[in-house]
């Protein structure tokens, strides 16, 4: 399995047509299918980042992630 760092998941924001991803729990999560990935972010969070902090604090469970596709680990 790909293992990520800030530098290399930050590549994949979703804009100009590149993969979206995103990191939840030490696991890379590819978001790419999602109608929000072509503009770079998923409701003001955006792609290419890990995204912990911020999946915690959403409006909905973390299940949701659960859904995608892990594409690999992130270790900082």
């Amino acid at each position: 399995m790909k293992v990520f760092n800030k530098e290399e998941l930050g590549k994949y924001d979703g804009k100009e047509g590149r993969p979206a991803f995103v990191a939840y729990l030490g696991k890379v999560y590819d978001f790419s299918e999602t109608k929000e990935s072509e503009h770079g972010d998923h409701y003001g969070h955006p792609f290419g980042l890990d995204l912990t902090e911020e999946i915690d604090e959403a409006p909905h469970d973390d299940n949701l992630v659960f859904l995608f596709p892990v594409v690999g680990e992130y270790k900082e």
